[in-house]
C-alpha cells in the first residue's frame, strides 16, 4: 500500500490493532446464531416451490398436530398494510410490499417466497412439520428478466402496480414500477456535432453479496407486551422501525439488540425472519430462534439486481465528450425498488458533459426482492459507460487516462441530477494511476491484456449517535449506534482519541442496542466513519471541555486559564498545575462526579469517493479461463483514519468485483428455479483466484469533516467490471458486453472471431 498524503495526525492515520480482534479470532464473539435462551423454540419457514403462482389454499392441520409443534403463522397473522413509504439507508421501503415479502398473501412471486412459518421444540421437528403443510397453488408463467417483464403481453406480478411515469401514474397495471429521467442540454444536436459515436447494449446477471453468516433472528415477546429481538443486522433501528410498523406496535415496545455481524455489504439492511420469530413467540410465549440455511440465503434474501442497459456516447476528434444517452432497466425482483436511480446519478459523475439523457426503469420480475450491494446500482452503470469510453478512446487514438483527464469533473462541475461537485479528488486519482509503474510495466507474454476504468460513489451522511464515558483508570467507554462491519469500532474510537490526545487502545468501544444509544442510521452507503465519527468527535470535544472545567474547579482558577493538549491539562500561568488525562480521571468521582458526553448528529457534508483501477489478465484461448495477474486500485479516501482497514476495504471491494465480472450469477431454469443454490455452485472467488491487490491511497481532504474523511467501502467495487472487461478485450481482441465473462462465453467468442461458430 502506498499513500499520497496530506494532513498528519497523531492517532488518525495510524493502524492500531482492532478492539474486537481477540474476541473474533478466539471464537468468543457472539454472532446471531450464537444467541440461545433456555426453553427456546426453533422456527423454520415453508417456502414456495414455484416462481409465480396463486395460493388457492393453505391447510396446516396436520402440521399443527405433529408432536413438538407449538405454533404456525401465515399472512393472516400480519396486520393489513396500506401504501406507506420509509427511507432505510440506501433503500426505500413500502410496507404493503414488505408485508407480502415477509409472508406471501394470495400469490407467491419467486421460488423461496415465504408462505408459512413453524415453531417447534427442535429444528428437525420444525422441518418435518413443513412437509405436512398442504398448500394448493395455481401455477403461472414467470418473467425472469427486465426486457421480458416490460413486454406488453408479459405476465403481471401485481394487478395493482401502476407505473410512476415521470410525474404521473399510468392507467393500466404494469411490471414497470417507475420510469425516471435525467436530461441536460440538447442531446440530439450534440450527437450531430460528434465526430465519433459509439452505442452498445449490456446485460449483467443477478448476483449475491456473498456474506458468510446467514440471516438469523431470535425474538421474545414479553408478558408485558414488549418485544425483544436479537439479530444480525446492519441497522438495529431500521429493524425496530420495520418490525414495529409491520406488527402495528410503538417503537418503544420493540428493543433490538444487534449481534456481531458476519458480513452484510448491504444485504443485511432488509428484514426477513425478525417478524416471523416475533409472531411465533407471541403465539407460544417462548423465545423463538430462526436461522436460514445457505440455499434459503441465496434463493430468498436480497441479491443485487440483474439489468439490461444501452449506452451511447459521442465525442469530438480532440477527445471531448459532447453527449451521452443511456437506458437502464434494473430488475427489482418480486417487489418494486431497485438502485437504478443511484446508477443514473453515478455513471457520469466522473465527467463534465453538457448534454445528457438517461432513462431509468425499475422493473419487477419473478426473483427475490433485490437489496443493496456495495455502491448499489453504480457498478452496473459504470460497466456500460466506462466500456464505451474505453472503446471511444481507442478509436480516437487517445490514451484512456488522458481521455478521462480531458473530460474530468472537478469542483463546481454540474452533475446530471442538478447538483454541483464540492471539492473532489478525481483528477488527482486519475493522475496517480497514470503515473504509476503498473501502467507502464510490460505485460510479459501473449494472451495478456491490461484494462482501466474509473468509478464514483457519493457517500452518505445522516443520523448517528455516540456516547463517551471517562473511567477512573483513564480509559474511555464508547458506545456507538452503528453495527460494526468493517472496523468502525476502531475508526470511531480513533477520531475521539485524536481529540483527547489518547491512544486508541485507551478506548473500550461497543455497539449499543436501541435502548442504549440515540437513533443511528444503518451501516451502509459508506457513512459510518464519516457520520458516526462526527458524533464521536463532538462528544470528545464535550468531554474535553468538561475536563478543562473540572481541572479549573480543582485548582481554583478560571477555566480560561486552563489548556488541554495531547491528553495533558495544565495552567497557562502556573507550571506546577499540571495533570495527565489519567491523573484527572482518577479524581473525577470525588471532585464533582463522573464525566460523560453524548452527541447525536446528522452531518450533510459527506465527500464523494473516486476510484481508478488498473488490471492485468491472462486468457487461456483453449479453455476460456481468465487469470487476474496484477491489480492496482487507486482511491481518494479523503483521510485514511485506519490505513490498514482502508486497504482491506478496497481489496475486498476489488475481490467482489472480480467475482461479479468473471464468475458469479444466479442461474435460473425457464420455470424460475435457481439451479446453483450452494456455495459450491455459486462460484465466488477464493484466494487462489486473486492476485495480491495493491492499493494506492490518494488523500484529498473532505472539507465537510474535521479530519477530511471520505467513506471508502462502496466505490472500490465500481471499476472492476469495466476494467476487467477492458483487459479481456486487450488480451483477446473481443469486447464483452454481457456479464459474467465466464469461460464458455470466452471460448464461444473466440470461436466466432475465428469464424468457427458452432
Amino acid at each position: 500500500m502506498t499513500s499520497v498524503a496530506r494532513q498528519q495526525y497523531k492517532v488518525v492515520g495510524t493502524s492500531p490493532i482492532r478492539h474486537d480482534g481477540t474476541d473474533k479470532v478466539t471464537g468468543r464473539a457472539n454472532y446471531g446464531a450464537d444467541i440461545h435462551h433456555t426453553g427456546s423454540l426453533y422456527g423454520k419457514v415453508l417456502r414456495s416451490p414455484h416462481a409465480h403462482a396463486r395460493i388457492s389454499g393453505i391447510d396446516f392441520t396436520k402440521a399443527l398436530q405433529h408432536p413438538g409443534v407449538k405454533a404456525i403463522v401465515t399472512s393472516v397473522d400480519l396486520p393489513p398494510m396500506e401504501d406507506k413509504v420509509m427511507e432505510l439507508g440506501e433503500e426505500v421501503i413500502n410496507y404493503r410490499f414488505l408485508r407480502a415479502k415477509i409472508l406471501a398473501d394470495k400469490k407467491v412471486l419467486y421460488k423461496g417466497h415465504p408462505v408459512a412459518a413453524v415453531a417447534a421444540e427442535s429444528s428437525d421437528i420444525a422441518e418435518e412439520a413443513l412437509s405436512l403443510i398442504d398448500v394448493t397453488y395455481e401455477v403461472l408463467s414467470p418473467v425472469l428478466t427486465a426486457p421480458e417483464a416490460m413486454k406488453e403481453d408479459a405476465s403481471l406480478l401485481h394487478d395493482d402496480l401502476f407505473t410512476d411515469e415521470i410525474g404521473y401514474k399510468s392507467d393500466k397495471p404494469s411490471n414497470i414500477a417507475e420510469h425516471s429521467q435525467f436530461m441536460v442540454g440538447d442531446v440530439k444536436t450534440a450527437f450531430s456535432q460528434a465526430d465519433v459515436v459509439i452505442e452498445r447494449e449490456f446485460t449483467t446477471a443477478t448476483i449475491h453479496q456473498g456474506y458468510i453468516e446467514p440471516q438469523n433472528a431470535t425474538a421474545i415477546w414479553e408478558p408485558d407486551g414488549r418485544l425483544v429481538i436479537w439479530c444480525s443486522t446492519q441497522g438495529q433501528f431500521g429493524v425496530r422501525s420495520q418490525v414495529a410498523e409491520l406488527l402495528q406496535m410503538s417503537v418503544s415496545q420493540v428493543k433490538v439488540i444487534p449481534s456481531e455481524i458476519g458480513g452484510g455489504f448491504g444485504g443485511k439492511n432488509p428484514i426477513y425472519l425478525e417478524p416471523l420469530a416475533a409472531l411465533l413467540s407471541r403465539k407460544t410465549g417462548k423465545a423463538v430462534k430462526m436461522v436460514m440455511k445457505r440455499d434459503e440465503v441465496l434463493e430468498a434474501t436480497g441479491p443485487a439486481p440483474g439489468c439490461y442497459m444501452r449506452c451511447k456516447v459521442g465525442a469530438t476528434n480532440s477527445g471531448k465528450i459532447v453527449a451521452v444517452e443511456a437506458y437502464l432497466a434494473y430488475e427489482a425482483g418480486a417487489f418494486p425498488g431497485t438502485p437504478v436511480g443511484a446508477g443514473m446519478r453515478c455513471m457520469l459523475s466522473p465527467y463534465e458533459i453538457d448534454n445528457v439523457l438517461i432513462d431509468g426503469y425499475d422493473v419487477v420480475n419473478n426473483k427475490p426482492k433485490t437489496a443493496a450491494y456495495r455502491a448499489p446500482g453504480a457498478p452496473h452503470a459504470a460497466f456500460a459507460v466506462e466500456t464505451v469510453i474505453n472503446e471511444l478512446a481507442e478509436k480516437l487514438g487517445i490514451d484512456p487516462f488522458e481521455f478521462r483527464l480531458r473530460n474530468a469533473a472537478k469542483e463546481g462541475t454540474r452533475k446530471v441530477d442538478g447538483t454541483s461537485h464540492p471539492l473532489i479528488g478525481y483528477e488527482e486519482t486519475v493522475q496517480a494511476a497514470y503515473d504509476h509503474p503498473h501502467y507502464k510495466a510490460s505485460l510479459g507474454g501473449p494472451n495478456r491484456g491490461r484494462g482501466v476504468a474509473t468509478g464514483y460513489w457519493p457517500n452518505g451522511g445522516g443520523p448517528s449517535s455516540c456516547t463517551l464515558s471517562v473511567n477512573s483508570d483513564g480509559s474511555v467507554s464508547l458506545i456507538e449506534g452503528s453495527p460494526d462491519i468493517g472496523g468502525s469500532r476502531a475508526s470511531i474510537s480513533m477520531q475521539a482519541a485524536e481529540v483527547l490526545g489518547l491512544p486508541a487502545e485507551s478506548f473500550n468501544p461497543s455497539v449499543g442496542d436501541t435502548d442504549s444509544i440515540g437513533f443511528t442510521g444503518n451501516t451502509g452507503g459508506s457513512r459510518v466513519t464519516y457520520a458516526t465519527g462526527f458524533a464521536a468527535y463532538q462528544a470528545a470535544n464535550d468531554i474535553k471541555d468538561q475536563l478543562i472545567n473540572r481541572a479549573a474547579v480543582i485548582w481554583g482558577i478560571d477555566k480560561d486559564q486552563v489548556t488541554y493538549n495531547d491528553g495533558i491539562i495544565e495552567s497557562k500561568d502556573d507550571p506546577g498545575l499540571r495533570m495527565s488525562f489519567k491523573e484527572l480521571a482518577e479524581q473525577l468521582n470525588e471532585t464533582g462526579g463522573p464525566v460523560s458526553a453524548s452527541a447525536s448528529v446528522s452531518p450533510m457534508g459527506a465527500g464523494a469517493a473516486y476510484a481508478v483501477h488498473i488490471v492485468d489478465v491472462e486468457v487461456d484461448p483453449e479453455t476460456g479461463k481468465i487469470d487476474v495477474l496484477r491489480y492496482t486500485a487507486f482511491q481518494d479516501v479523503g483521510k485514511a483514519v485506519h490505513p490498514a482497514y482502508v486497504e482491506g476495504q478496497i481489496q475486498g471491494g476489488v475481490a467482489q468485483g472480480i467475482g461479479w465480472t468473471l464468475n458469479e450469477e444466479y442461474f435460473y431454469d425457464s420455470d424460475g428455479r435457481m439451479k446453483n443454490v450452494s456455495l459450491l455452485d455459486y462460484r465466488m472467488p477464493i484466494a487462489m483466484d486473486l492476485p495480491m491487490i495493491d492499493v494506492v491511497l490518494v488523500e484529498v481532504a473532505n472539507p465537510g469533516h474535521p479530519y477530511g474523511v471520505r467513506g471508502v467501502g462502496e466505490v472500490p467495487i465500481v471499476p472492476p467490471l469495466p476494467a476487467i472487461a477492458d483487459a479481456v478485450y486487450n488480451a483477446t481482441g473481443v469486447r464483452f458486453y454481457d456479464l459474467p465473462i465466464n469461460p464458455s462465453r470466452v471460448v464461444n467468442a473466440l470461436q466466432c472471431l475465428k469464424g468457427d461458430k458452432k
